[in-house]
């Protein structure tokens, strides 16, 4: 970084803030209330939502630079992630964002440009779900932290729990599995240029710019469609592995095929020997939601998605069994991938 490019050390906090303020104001036309709380007005939540029995449903999921930001990310795409990753955890609930409270952890050699574009990145995805920024916390860090907390409003009744799943019910996806897994692999191991891959564009891009958060869960809430959901992050094994965690005394078995592989995952497979079922199961950071549906309820379930422009895939079926398997081809096989774990 070369010493004429201004950096937030040379601000200060105060001016970091105002700077913060002002691209809000920008994007927004609001002004951020300077106070010790923030405050959000839940009567706009309850002009839209009616029940005996309604829960704030919070969350917040961190984003450090050093485990979530590949080198070849932008910051308005690190920026546009942060949102994304939280508002997949709680739209996977059924739960629609109303509001968001971000807290930065800031290096002092950070460029101001390089903070604007990240704020850029963040207001333009929250803007599609008309949330509110509150405001935040600010300090001086050793590398970039991002913390958002989001939060909505939903009737106790139409929030779906990772609790709830029967066995015999169908195990689906809002999306095909695999492509973050090439993704990661050509971004962290191969260390190639983007362009050096022109066959997995969509791979990469899964990566650096992944899909907008699907809307399925917010249509099996209206009707209680689904008996369980999770937002699949940590990879698909580590997903099942804590959907029976909440379940005890149920397993998995998922079939290994078209309706869970992505194509691209499927080619970069055999062009580079690499297990296909690493891609799949270990992939990560993916923000695929994944359900699990009654088997009386998912025909109605599929055409209710399909008629709102949504989609789901049938990948397996819940078993009584403590332990996971994939079906491929003929065989059946344990899976024993435990997914991505912090600290290990």
């Amino acid at each position: 970084m070369s010493d004429n490019i201004e950096k937030l050390g040379n601000l200060g906090e105060t001016a970091i803030i105002e700077l913060i303020e002002g691209l809000i104001f920008e994007k927004t036309g609001k002004s951020l209330i300077r106070d010790d709380s923030l405050f959000f007005n839940l009567q706009t939540c309850f002009d839209n939502i009616k029940g005996p029995n309604l829960e704030l449903v919070l969350n917040s999921d961190m984003l450090v630079s050093t485990t979530d930001v590949p080198e070849q990310m932008n910051p308005y795409q690190i920026g546009r992630k942060a949102g994304l990753m939280n508002i997949s955890d709680l739209i996977v609930k059924g739960v629609k964002p109303r509001g968001i409270i971000l807290s930065f952890g800031l290096h002092e050699e950070t460029s101001v440009n390089f903070l604007r574009n990240i704020m850029n990145g963040l207001l333009d995805y929250i803007s599609m779900y008309n949330m509110e920024y509150l405001g935040g916390d600010l300090n001086k860090t050793k590398e970039l932290i991002i913390n958002p907390t989001v939060f909505g409003v939903q009737e106790s009744s139409k929030i779906i729990h990772r609790k709830g799943i029967k066995p015999g019910d169908i195990l689906v996806s809002n999306e095909r599995f695999g492509l973050t897994g090439v993704g990661f692999d050509i971004l962290l191991h191969k260390k190639g240029k983007i362009e050096e891959y022109p066959d997995f564009r969509n791979s990469i891009e899964s990566v650096l710019k992944p899909s907008d958060v699907g809307y399925e869960a917010l249509i099996f809430a209206e009707e209680n469609l689904a008996t369980s959901s999770i937002d699949s992050s940590d990879g698909l094994a580590k997903s099942l592995r804590e959907l029976m965690r909440s379940n005890p005394q149920i397993g998995f078995e998922v079939k290994f095929d078209e309706n869970l592989i992505a194509q691209e995952a499927q080619e970069y497979s055999l062009r580079y020997d690499i297990p296909l079922e690493s891609l799949i199961f270990e992939g990560g950071e993916e923000f695929i939601h994944l359900f699990t549906i009654s088997a009386t309820n998912f025909e109605r379930a599929k055409r209710r998605v399909e008629q709102r422009g949504g989609k789901i895939y049938k990948i397996g079926h819940v078993i009584s069994e403590e332990r996971i398997f994939y079906k491929k081809d003929s065989e059946r096989v344990e899976m024993k991938k435990k997914g991505y774990e912090h600290f290990d």
